[in-house]
């Protein structure tokens, strides 16, 4: 059996795409993954996805989405896809020992945010560890925080995070930003930011949330530790694009290269949320360009009829 659509991803973009190609009738077939859901099966309220006024837990949001996804005849494989061939059509998609065929495709398999590694960093997220200021920043009011990286995004999550924090702290393993220069100026301008330069987390402290880090300078190995309300990760996102390498076009960073937004240069393949997304990466325009992608999908199928 050919399959109309199968959709790979199945956060916010992957599972708007399959309310929206299922009402249309092509019974989607999402393949999530293991540890399906995307990035808001990690964070705790919502307060930013329009609808919910009092805010909602990210993973109960998923659970509504894939609620509805399935009541219109979404099918879901919570399995991860280990090949794909996209260009032979139909498309091939394997998921372990199973192959499947369709007609279209809509990529959301999403990015992850780089963490430090530390195990304590995984204990605290979603209670005082995040890895988006536009997110959780007004969590944060009048407390003090970390933000960890040199890069334009460190910049930027700094200067979001002083509208709420009483004193935001760059904490940098280098000697120098990366960041571009205007976004340097910005922040060291900023009376509310400081920055510790040459300086790594060790370990994140606290109770039931972030309570201290410990710091260590990298060039004299002196230790401090620092009361802390939350640290914010800006240290980069890895979008997860392996599978679709030498078939699709990615940039240097591994982002897919869309034609407005959602397109790509193979005809019936499609692309939403934040696999190609490096600016927003926001719940809202994933689900966004996920409604987009399975619009493109209906035209795409309704050409195929007009052929036949």
């Amino acid at each position: 059996m050919v399959e109309k659509v199968i959709i790979l991803g199945s956060g916010p973009a992957g599972l708007s795409a399959a309310i929206y190609t299922a009402r249309e009738g092509f019974e989607p077939l999402v393949i999530g993954g293991y540890s399906g859901g995307g990035q808001l099966v990690l964070t705790t309220l919502v307060e930013n996805v329009p609808g919910f006024p009092e805010g909602i837990m990210g993973p109960d949001y998923m659970t509504l989405l894939l609620k509805q996804a399935k009541k219109f005849g979404t099918r879901i494989i919570d399995r991860d896809v280990t090949k794909i061939d996209l260009q032979t059509k139909p498309f091939k998609v394997q998921v372990e020992d199973q192959a499947y065929e369709a007609l279209s495709v809509i990529i959301a398999t999403g990015a992850n945010a780089k963490y430090l590694g530390l195990q304590s960093e995984k204990k605290f997220m979603g209670r005082g560890v995040s890895s988006c200021a536009t997110c959780d920043a007004a969590f944060f009011k009048e407390k003090k925080v970390i933000v960890v990286g040199g890069g334009d995004t460190a910049m930027e999550d700094s200067l979001f995070l002083t509208r709420f924090a009483s004193e935001v702290t760059i904490v940098h393993r280098r000697d120098a930003f990366r960041a571009s220069k205007i976004m340097q100026e910005r922040a060291l301008s900023n009376p509310k930011i400081k920055v510790i330069w040459n300086t790594t987390i060790e370990e994140i402290k606290g109770d039931k949330v972030v309570k201290s880090a410990v710091l260590k300078n990298v060039v004299t190995n002196q230790m401090q530790e620092m009361p802390i309300d939350g640290v914010f990760l800006a240290i980069g996102y890895e979008p997860n694009t392996k599978l679709f390498q030498g078939q699709l076009k990615t940039d240097e960073q591994g982002y897919l290269i869309t034609k407005d937004e959602v397109r790509t240069d193979i005809d019936g393949v499609y692309v939403a949320g934040d696999v190609s997304d490096k600016v927003y990466r926001q719940a809202g325009t994933a689900a966004g360009s996920g409604i987009k992608a399975a619009l493109c999908v209906r035209a795409f199928m309704q050409e195929m009829e007009a052929k036949h």
